[in-house]
């Protein structure tokens, strides 16, 4: 074992192995166990085959996992110092999207990298986490709720919020907005702060809906009253529901939806595959998927409050929160409570981007876990 002064007295650094060992593997595990309702899902879905989702994205989990790992056995320091340059690189990759990107979906919104296609907007949640929370990092109480402490936050969050907005793709958009929302929240900013700025988004949204695409409003007006076209632009929600009461307390059972096998309901692969799992094995199936969630993303606020450093305390919260968020979202969608914004439900939809987006926040969380005891710089890298 080496030692390193971190900008005060000597302290003993652990080994990767030593990391490695001090993980929370309880929490790994947990992840696993999600991805594996995951892979049964897309079994299904495929008609009770393994291919071509279940094991395509069985592989991409593989390499997520280690992924994963890797990132929390990584001195918390390195992440402080990577922060801004993680968001200089989403930011690129956006622009990029901007010129080169793959169009689908009716959006142009991925780089097509070769073994897979890469959407830049997933990762950017992270970054703008990870920025949030180095910005905050040593300031004080009064210092962060200092007006003039918001201008390089919101400009963290709202250039890479509008390049997604041009993609269009409202719902990641929301999310990065959330979590940066998060953070502030989480480094203490006055509530008055955000009543204020609810009041405005409040009073945006009939400007905001004189740009938006003729899709968006159709979803919003869908979720206002989806039987008012219920085989056209309702249709989706309506199958919804209808597999969703129709799993009962218990479930069809596994293959037996009939909602899903029959191929009435829309995008059962990606954004409405809770709805297969709820068809298939009801709310005790679908409740004890949630537990999972809840399980370790609880884990990860815990962390975060137990965290010696202001940076780790942000970064664990501010992920976990993206992280509910994230399935919240989905879960809200599908069940009609919130308009169809093309939110997956992570570990478990069909996706790369969505799946690798979950694994390195949730290996951020493990850092923070593993190094919650270090003590971080006020100012400066964090680095020796």
């Amino acid at each position: 074992m080496g030692t390193t002064r971190m900008f005060g007295p000597r302290r003993v650094d652990k080994s990767p192995l030593q990391r490695l060992l001090d993980l929370n593997w309880g929490m790994v595990l947990i992840n696993c166990l999600i991805a594996g309702i995951g892979f049964a899902m897309l079994y299904s879905v495929a008609g009770g085959s393994w291919s071509p989702w279940a094991e395509t994205q069985s592989i991409r989990f593989a390499g997520a996992l280690l992924v994963m790992l890797v990132i929390a056995v990584i001195d918390i320091r390195y992440w402080m110092a990577f922060a801004y340059p993680a968001w200089a690189i989403g930011l690129g990759l956006l622009l990029a999207v901007e010129f080169v990107g793959a169009t689908g979906m009716g959006g142009q919104r991925w780089l097509d990298i070769g073994f897979m296609r890469l959407q830049p907007s997933e990762l950017m949640k992270i970054a703008v986490v990870m920025a949030l929370a180095r910005y905050f990092h040593g300031r004080n109480y009064d210092q962060s709720r200092s007006l003039r402490s918001l201008f390089i936050p919101l400009v963290l969050m709202a250039v890479p919020m509008a390049l997604v907005m041009r993609q269009p793709d409202l719902g990641t958009s929301l999310m990065i907005v959330m979590g940066g929302v998060a953070i502030l929240f989480l480094a203490g900013l006055p509530a008055w702060l955000f009543a204020v700025g609810g009041l405005a988004v409040a009073g945006a949204i009939p400007v905001a809906w004189r740009f938006m695409r003729d899709y968006q409003k159709d979803r919003v007006l869908t979720f206002l009253n989806p039987e008012a076209d219920p085989l056209g632009a309702g249709y989706q929600i309506t199958q919804s529901k209808i597999a969703l009461g129709s799993g009962g307390m218990t479930g069809k059972g596994f293959l037996e939806g009939t909602q899903s096998q029959l191929n009435f309901l829309p995008e059962m692969k990606t954004d409405f595959i809770f709805t297969v799992l709820a068809e298939e094995f009801g709310l005790i199936g679908a409740s004890i998927t949630l537990g999972l969630y809840g399980i370790v993303l609880g884990y990860g606020l815990l962390m975060g409050l137990g965290c010696r450093s202001q940076f780790g305390r942000l970064l664990a919260g501010g992920l976990s929160i993206t992280l509910f968020l994230y399935v919240m979202i989905n879960v809200a969608m599908v069940m009609g409570l919130m308009p169809v914004v093309g939110v997956p439900l992570p570990m478990i939809s069909y996706g790369g981007s969505a799946m690798l987006t979950w694994m390195i926040a949730y290996g951020l969380i493990l850092s923070v876990a593993i190094h919650r005891h270090v003590t971080l710089a006020p100012k400066g890298s964090g680095l020796a």
